[in-house]
């Protein structure tokens, strides 16, 4: 999940909350969305692997 932050920057979150404290975890913080989204393409590539 990514998110525009005040700041411009767009933020990389787990689709998942983490139980312990009820928040996204932050996977990485990017100048551009598309960064993100490349980002983002590759935890789910990693997630995948055995």
């Amino acid at each position: 999940m990514i998110r525009k932050l005040k700041n411009g920057h767009y933020r990389l979150y787990s689709t998942k909350k983490n139980p312990k404290t009820g928040k996204r975890r932050n996977l990485g913080t990017f100048t551009t969305r598309a960064a993100a989204e490349k980002h983002e393409r590759e935890v789910q590539f990693f997630k995948r692997q055995g």
